[in-house]
């Protein structure tokens, strides 16, 4: 009789944690949902990607990569490359032996970026060329003449720099080409071309999709 006293005890003892039990899962699940829930709602932020390596130490996929662009000034737009003296009325009008006002611009830019692993790879050349075709005199003469002008072109070193940031060196320069190596009359100023010779350090930033900033770089 005592035993059985003892095991009717022990269940009536064990009945207020088993009915509990459902509740502490109910309550244990709630949590787990919602901490998943806030989870999805607030993602970890990932680690910002700057320079991510490549799949190659040297000459990784894009490592050359740039663009070329031809362009037509329609007559009484021509670019005016610094090097004839206004106004061409007073050195002979459509006579005049300075023409140096282009009809077309050929240009483009170049990146070099050899390196695809170690900081190297935050390296880069660039390269802008800009070439100069005409012959035309303002107001006087417009000729679809392809006589080449100048050679204009920047070239310098670039770093890449976290948070879409670049910095840069860049060189600049103009070399005349065809008959105006020479002087050519009394309407030429023999400058240096437009912006002549100098060299910049410089900082560039990409935002708004634009550029690397859309690379992950």
């Amino acid at each position: 009789m005592k035993n059985r006293m003892k095991e009717v005890a022990f269940l009536l003892s064990a009945l207020p944690a088993i009915a509990g039990a459902p509740a502490m899962a109910q309550d244990v699940t709630r949590s787990a949902t919602v901490a998943t829930a806030s989870a999805a709602a607030d993602p970890t932020p990932r680690p910002t990607s700057w320079g991510v390596p490549q799949g190659r130490t040297f000459f990784p996929h894009d490592w050359l990569r740039g663009y070329v662009d031809f362009s037509f000034a329609p007559s009484h737009n021509e670019p005016d490359l610094g090097r004839c003296q206004m106004p061409a009325s007073n050195f002979g009008g459509a006579n005049s032996t300075c023409n140096a006002y282009a009809r077309y611009l050929w240009s483009g830019y170049l990146e070099v970026q050899p390196f695809g692993k170690t900081f190297a790879r935050h390296a880069f050349l660039f390269f802008t060329p800009t070439f100069s075709f005409g012959n035309n005199v303002p107001q006087f003469k417009y000729t679809a003449s392809m006589a080449p002008i100048a050679y204009e072109r920047a070239v310098g070193l670039g770093i890449e720099l976290p948070k879409n940031f670049e910095f840069r060196v860049t060189q600049h320069q103009v070399d005349w080409l065809g008959r105006y190596n020479n002087n050519v009359g009394p309407a030429d100023l023999g400058t240096n071309g437009p912006y002549g010779l100098y060299t910049t350090i410089g900082a560039r930033w990409y935002f708004g999709g634009y550029g690397r900033s859309r690379e992950g770089r």
